[in-house]
């Protein structure tokens, strides 16, 4: 029942990142990067205190869950800053699928430090993803004196690799403490982060006339980013990590079709072909990996 139950979560995270990350991208765009990130992480640290805070007091008296939490918490920040970045900068449908990379960055993290199997299956459907990230990556395959890469392209990898380390870390967070306390944790380090950087840059008091003036939309957001994130975080516990990493991440294909049907993003042949190809992947790579 715990394994069903973990990819029942893996699936909701899925929904709410694919719709989640199509108002994110708006948002980095309308607010700015650690506008959105206080924006969010403010929202669910506020609405996880009441449900932490015996916890988050007992937790101190562990010194290594505290170091453990707050190294996962420094790795997700940077790469939810590249994460925010890229959606700023670069193609929904483009961005998205890199972030597949995630994917065996995770597994191949949890094969070498807690010793989860990768089978010579998965291995197949890991190539076949990164070569269709290739594809989406280039935005032409006619090879002269330059290779034109996509705008974003390299700080969605780099955002992909940092957070394939972070999934790790944050799946481990949460089986050593709890997903509510880690993502708690989390939380509080990035509202502390973003307010410095925003105090420093003057710009709180924009930031509230913006929040007032979009409150529906940054509700929303916030509901559907903390909401992938705790589902995550019990995927996590309830499955190995290569499994809620894999069926989660398959949240792109939600977040390309909008890209492509909503945002109407127009993309290249070939990287219409990578989309696919990426997305096949990771979706058989979550079925075999079950």
């Amino acid at each position: 029942m715990g394994l069903e139950l973990g990819i029942i979560f893996a699936f909701i995270a899925m929904l709410c990142w694919g719709f989640g990350d199509f108002l994110i991208q708006k948002s980095t765009r309308k607010f700015g990067n650690w506008e959105t990130l206080f924006i969010i992480t403010l929202f669910g640290a506020l609405v996880l205190l009441p449900f932490v805070y015996k916890d988050f007091i007992d937790l101190f008296s562990s010194f290594d869950h505290t170091v453990l939490l707050l190294a996962a918490s420094l790795i997700y920040l940077a790469a939810g800053i590249l994460d925010l970045e890229a959606l700023k900068r670069g193609k929904l449908a483009v961005v998205e699928p890199l972030w597949s990379l995630e994917i065996p960055v995770s597994a191949l993290a949890a094969f070498f430090i807690i010793s989860e199997t990768i089978s010579s299956y998965e291995i197949g459907l890991i190539s076949g993803l990164i070569i269709g990230l290739v594809l989406v990556s280039l935005k032409s395959i006619k090879f002269k004196k330059h290779i034109w890469l996509e705008r974003s392209v390299f700080i969605a990898i780099l955002a992909a690799v940092t957070m394939g380390f972070a999934n790790f870390f944050i799946g481990i967070g949460s089986r050593e403490t709890n997903p509510l306390l880690a993502k708690f944790f989390f939380d509080l380090v990035f509202v502390i982060v973003a307010s410095i950087v925003l105090f420093c840059q003057g710009k709180f008091r924009k930031l509230r006339k913006d929040v007032m003036t979009n409150k529906k939309f940054a509700l929303i957001m916030s509901l559907l980013d903390n909401s992938a994130w705790l589902a995550f975080g019990f995927a996590m516990v309830l499955t190995p990590i290569a499994i809620a990493v894999a069926i989660s991440e398959s949240y792109i294909i939600i977040a390309v079709l909008l890209g492509i049907y909503v945002n109407k993003e127009r993309l290249k042949y070939h990287q219409k072909i990578g989309i696919v190809l990426a997305i096949i992947s990771a979706i058989l790579l979550s079925t075999f990996l079950t």
